[in-house]
């Protein structure tokens, strides 16, 4: 039975793995702040231990007797640019710090972001060992929590997945994708662009994290002395963002919608006064400057071969069934 410790439990992706870790076995975990909705996690029957990625001592206790850490906490917006720094950045690496002071350091899996590694050419799909180019700070963020963890890695094993965008039961995100087509019958293409798409199902990812733990190749122990080590957790289909909300409407089973391609500048219009207006409401928007950076910056394509390969999974469902398999569960759970 492997200890596991869970940061970011509380979030979708990490909700869906404390599950299936508690499911196949394992004793978990899961790093929390009180103010958190605990009630899902305490059904699941997980160890809940208080504190966050702010507080070295409450991560000290947290991960004693620890085997294997999966590290989800962040954040993907906030009101301020620093503050993503400081969670997707500076919080990676006192949790590193922390496992590098265990008496014996837990292997360690750190799930980042595709953000981290930026675009692709229209021709040619990103690789993990491709240099980073992030467009955005949340990407930038991303990466510097990635070189934390690079610069302990000759003290913590460690593994980094890098996924596409993430969808399935539960997801309130891509979830405003599904309720425009079901309920209004339109689908918003932000950019007349033909940029196509990476796109992860939870349980995909899941499945990823479970093998990536147990025989990925870790990071090598110092900078510049090999490859390895980084995965791309991503369905091998790309769609662009007019394909995707036909693909929408099909799982949903409604008649094709309404597409409405967005000019350029109305979305940096858009994005600009949802900052403003987060400013005032004292909560982030999920459409902000930054992701209109990361929406226009082009092909947000990569590789799912190294999955693939070392391995050896490949998601058992296409992308149109895992899309039908969410747009069924929204439906029986009346989220539409």
């Amino acid at each position: 039975m492997t200890r596991v410790l869970i940061t970011g439990a509380t979030g979708f992706i990490g909700s869906h793995l404390a599950e299936t870790l508690v499911q196949r076995g394992d004793s978990v975990r899961c790093l929390v702040r009180r103010s958190s909705s605990l009630e899902h996690l305490r059904r699941v029957g997980v160890q809940l231990a208080c504190g966050d990625l702010a507080s070295p001592g409450a991560l000290d206790d947290a991960l004693e007797g620890i085997d294997l850490v999966y590290h989800l906490a962040g954040k993907t917006a906030a009101l301020r640019t620093s503050e993503l720094y400081e969670v997707n950045g500076r919080g990676t690496e006192r949790l590193v710090e922390a496992c590098a002071r265990q008496p014996r350091p837990p292997r360690l899996l750190v799930v980042s972001s595709l953000a981290a590694a930026g675009t692709a050419r229209a021709d040619r799909l990103r690789e993990p060992n491709d240099p980073p180019r992030p467009v955005s700070h949340y990407g930038r963020s991303k990466l510097a929590g990635e070189r934390a963890a690079e610069a302990w890695a000759g003290r913590v094993p460690t593994t980094i997945v890098r996924p596409g965008i993430v969808f399935g039961p539960r997801d309130r995100d891509v979830l405003t994708m599904f309720q425009c087509v079901y309920r209004y019958r339109f689908y918003v293409a932000p950019t007349y662009a033909r940029y196509r798409v990476s796109l992860i199902h939870v349980s995909d990812l899941v499945e990823i994290l479970l093998r990536a733990a147990e025989h990925a190749a870790r990071l090598p122990a110092r900078r510049g002395a090999g490859e390895g080590g980084r995965y791309l957790a991503v369905a091998p289909e790309y769609p662009t963002y007019a394909q995707l909300g036909r693909m929408l409407a099909r799982a949903l089973g409604t008649r094709p919608p309404l597409l409405v391609h967005m000019v350029e500048p109305m979305l940096w219009l858009i994005g600009g006064a949802n900052q403003l207006r987060s400013r005032l409401r004292g909560r982030p928007e999920a459409l902000s400057i930054d992701k209109v950076r990361e929406t226009l910056a082009g092909n947000w394509i990569a590789s799912a071969e190294g999955v693939q390969r070392q391995l050896g999974y490949t998601p058992p469902l296409s992308l149109a069934q895992r899309l039908r398999e969410t747009a069924d569960w929204y439906r029986r759970h009346d989220w539409l």
